[in-house]
């Protein structure tokens, strides 16, 4: 058995949640991704960090699932920001201007020029060292 190529850790602390994701975001992964976003607002979340640290590759479908996980966030009257998103995922919300929802900077350029490491775009997630659970692992379909 194939391991899962994407593992969700879920840590709450009242109306926040800590959404930590180690692995891939691809067309495959990002229904888990999707899903578990949406099963923090069904559960009464209305503050989620995102830390993508351990996140090796995130291309569109990835965005696809946080924007729409933004979406849904702030229709709920919350807010949902991505940390650390890996190198792809940086330049992809740099090329399409839409950092600004997810990172919680102001619009413009948010990676370096190509051959320079990409900037820090948000701080660290204000959880800080806690234990973290892991709620779902591996595919949906």
């Amino acid at each position: 058995m194939p391991l899962p190529q994407l593992t969700v850790y879920r840590h709450d602390r009242r109306k926040r949640a800590l959404i930590t994701l180690a692995g891939e975001i691809d067309l495959e992964s990002a229904p888990l991704v999707r899903a578990s976003l949406e099963r923090c607002l069904r559960d009464g979340i209305r503050t989620i960090d995102v830390d993508l640290t351990a996140v090796g590759f995130c291309d569109c479908s990835g965005l696809n699932a946080f924007l729409h996980a933004s979406q849904q966030t702030t229709v709920a009257g919350g807010t949902l920001r991505l940390h650390y998103p890996p190198a792809m995922l940086a330049l992809i919300l740099d090329v399409t201007g839409c950092g600004f929802l997810l990172l919680g900077v102001p619009s413009g350029r948010l990676t370096a020029p190509l051959g320079d490491a990409p900037a820090a775009p948000a701080a660290a997630p204000p959880h800080g060292s806690v234990p973290l659970v892991m709620v779902l692992s591996g595919d949906v379909r």
